[in-house]
């Protein structure tokens, strides 16, 4: 074979291997996290509510994520009014979540991702009653896990059951996120 044969033969399994590295599934690896709401009916059964989803690929090990949490009561009754009452992690079906508002999705690093999952141990595994709709609500766990990641949060009195108009003040809150309130 001439050697400029060879050249390029080595020229082009350098620049194809170069071209793979760049295109490794790795490469695009990521997850990312959305805030929901959901504006609820007292009618239909459902309360406004938020949460959170995350979906994307771990880029340290390529496992898929497809989970999403939101913080609640464990039974919804009027005992809710009157204090602490026992809680619950929620997890929402597909079906439901194509109901809801997405007001932003922002990627997360794996680490932040493990914080999060972290986070969400920590309050489904506390003791007694801690659900308590004015002071730690699925607005304040929410809030929770938009600090983790590095947003700024706030919890106005007059939204702290209104969990749409809520995220409306934390995008505002977070002008680099580059998201529009919701109406």
């Amino acid at each position: 074979m001439p050697r400029y044969m060879r050249q390029m033969r080595r020229i082009l399994s350098i620049f194809l291997a170069i071209l793979s590295l760049g295109w490794a599934p790795q490469a695009f690896a990521q997850v990312e996290l959305s805030f929901h709401s959901f504006n609820g009916s007292v009618l239909f059964g459902r309360y406004p509510h938020t949460f959170i989803v995350m979906q994307g690929t771990l880029e340290e090990t390529g496992e898929a994520v497809n989970e999403n949490y939101g913080f609640t009561a464990k039974n919804v009754s009027p005992a809710i009014l009157n204090g602490p009452v026992y809680h619950d992690i929620s997890i929402e079906k597909p079906k439901y979540l194509e109901k809801t508002n997405v007001h932003f999705t922002i990627p997360i690093s794996d680490k932040q991702y493990r914080q999060i999952v972290a986070e969400v141990k920590k309050w489904r595994n506390q003791p007694g009653k801690y659900y308590d709709l004015d002071t730690r609500n699925c607005i304040h766990f929410v809030g929770r896990m938009a600090q983790i990641v590095g947003l700024k949060v706030e919890y106005p009195d007059d939204m702290l059951r209104r969990p749409k108009k809520w995220l409306n003040h934390i995008t505002g809150l977070n002008p680099q996120l580059g998201a529009r309130a919701i109406k």
